[in-house]
């Protein structure tokens, strides 16, 4: 039995619709944050230092050159022939629509390229990008809405400095739907202050205003933030494997079976990663959060309030 039987991930999904693999490619497009230019503030989220998962952050490679680059890797690794365009870095909206059209529009140039993921915070979505992206949507590409809330505390957001409240991600979630557009929500397990009850809140908060994916991420400490000040000073301690995989399966039990996973954990270059450092062991985390489910017993949905079960070849082999 795979993770993928207990779990409804975004690969599972992709292949079942289009026949074949489909994955992201993640790309650069030398955007900033209004939580590093001064918009808000200076210095970005206590967290973030956008080379945990972006090594060429500084100096990107055109838009093309990185999906040529990316595709080539792909390619190679798994035989994939049809790829998502994933605007990770930074924030992903934050410009004016016809530099946004454009970014975008270059992403999508290649036959092979059937659709964009664009990761962004939740008060950096006006209008007119949501229209933008709603336009793709009705052109027939696949389109995914990435929005960063991270958690549903304001108070955490403001320890962090994350620079925006729920109340933004409430009115960006409520703009998108009305525009048929698919929302991937991000939540940080683990962030100062924060543990099981908390990221359970969240998840409440979040599955009440409506999503159609999720990302969970555990709080890593990388070099160059504020975070590994605060880690170095003993003012942080981050989660043991055993805590987030627990609070994992905890969050997955809770999910209803419909809404899919991007992502289940994360990871960071081992050349700025801090601690923990099982951050560095993608594998292991997911092989413990599968090891859990099945040792309760249990799958995606099952202990979520509008959805209990998974498909009857889910939860079927853990009885």
């Amino acid at each position: 039995m795979a993770l993928s039987d207990l779990v409804n991930t975004l690969g599972v999904d992709l292949k079942r619709r289009y026949g074949e693999r489909v994955h992201k490619l993640a790309i650069n497009a030398g955007l900033t944050c209004p939580n590093r230019d001064g918009s808000k503030g200076l210095g970005g989220c206590s967290f973030c230092n956008n080379a945990s998962f972006n090594p060429s952050a500084r100096r990107p490679p055109t838009v093309a050159e990185q999906i040529a680059a990316g595709r080539q890797v792909i390619r190679k690794r798994t035989g994939a022939r049809r790829f998502i365009a994933y605007f990770q870095a930074y924030t992903n909206t934050y410009a004016d629509t016809v530099h946004l059209r454009q970014l975008y529009h270059a992403a999508l140039a290649d036959d092979d390229m059937i659709g964009l993921a664009v990761g962004t915070r939740p008060d950096c979505v006006p209008d007119a990008v949501l229209d933008l992206l709603a336009n793709y949507r009705a052109q027939g590409y696949e389109v995914w809405l990435e929005l960063g809330l991270q958690s549903a505390f304001d108070e955490t957001l403001r320890r962090v400095n994350r620079g925006h409240g729920l109340g933004d991600y409430r009115r960006t979630v409520r703009a998108a739907q009305r525009r048929g557009l698919p929302l991937c929500t991000h939540l940080i397990v683990g962030l100062p202050g924060e543990g099981r009850d908390a990221a359970l809140a969240t998840l409440e908060q979040v599955l009440e205003l409506g999503t159609d994916a999720l990302k969970l991420h555990p709080l890593h400490v990388v070099k160059g933030t504020r975070l590994a000040t605060e880690w170095r000073r003993g003012e942080y301690r981050p989660l043991t494997m055993a805590e987030y995989i627990g609070i994992a399966a905890d969050l997955i039990e809770r999910t209803p079976a419909s809404i899919l996973f991007h992502r289940l954990t994360g990871t960071a270059s081992p050349e700025i990663l801090l601690a923990p450092a099982w951050c560095a062991k993608k594998w292991a985390v997911l092989n413990g959060i599968e090891h859990e489910l099945r040792r309760r017993g249990t799958a995606q949905g099952v202990r979520a309030a509008s959805e209990t079960t998974l498909p009857a070849r889910a939860v079927g082999g853990l009885r």
